[in-house]
């Protein structure tokens, strides 16, 4: 069970990406290029995480430092269509869509557009009639959750302005 684990953390590290990359965005404190900024700063994660980490970790797992051309170029791709998934994120961000919305659009749409390219490359034993309507039942659940979400999200509250001056006590 340490698939669902791993899962549940990765639903967990991507819920809070959105929230973290646009109030990175917000604080770069500049309207026209702090998306650009804070991107820059996700390779930065990106290049720790997802470059030197798996280094270490090959090295010190005696593994071979052998990489097929079509493992490097399949990875090669995945790794450019997250980062071109994140800085869309940003663009939408950049278009006034607010992390509540554009999150749940994506992580509702992402499992739909899954699970229909899974089905092309490896097709049902039986063709597309011996999939269980529950299967496709699922992708419109799917799809409607992410369009009620981001329709009926609460309203943001009224956000906290700066606090009360401080009040000095004066002696008599």
């Amino acid at each position: 069970m340490n698939w669902l684990i791993y899962s549940l953390m990765t639903a967990l590290f991507f819920g809070l990406y959105g929230i973290f990359l646009h109030t990175g965005q917000i604080a770069m404190k500049d309207p026209e290029a702090g998306r650009y900024k804070a991107f820059l700063f996700v390779g930065v994660a990106y290049l720790v995480i997802a470059v030197i980490v798996p280094l270490i970790l090959l090295k010190f797992q005696g593994a071979s430092f052998k990489f097929p051309t079509k493992g490097i170029s399949l990875s090669f791709v995945a790794g450019l269509l997250g980062a071109l998934g994140a800085f869309c994120i940003l663009l939408a961000f950049g278009a006034k869509g607010t992390p509540a919305a554009v999150m749940s659009i994506v992580f509702a749409g992402a499992p739909v557009v899954n699970a229909i390219v899974s089905m092309n490359l490896h097709p049902p034993k039986g063709g597309i009639s011996a999939v269980p309507w529950q299967f496709f039942m699922g992708i419109v659940l799917a799809a409607l959750g992410g369009c009620l979400v981001t329709m009926y999200k609460p309203a943001p509250g009224h956000t906290k302005g700066p606090p009360p001056a401080a009040v000095s006590e004066t002696t008599t």
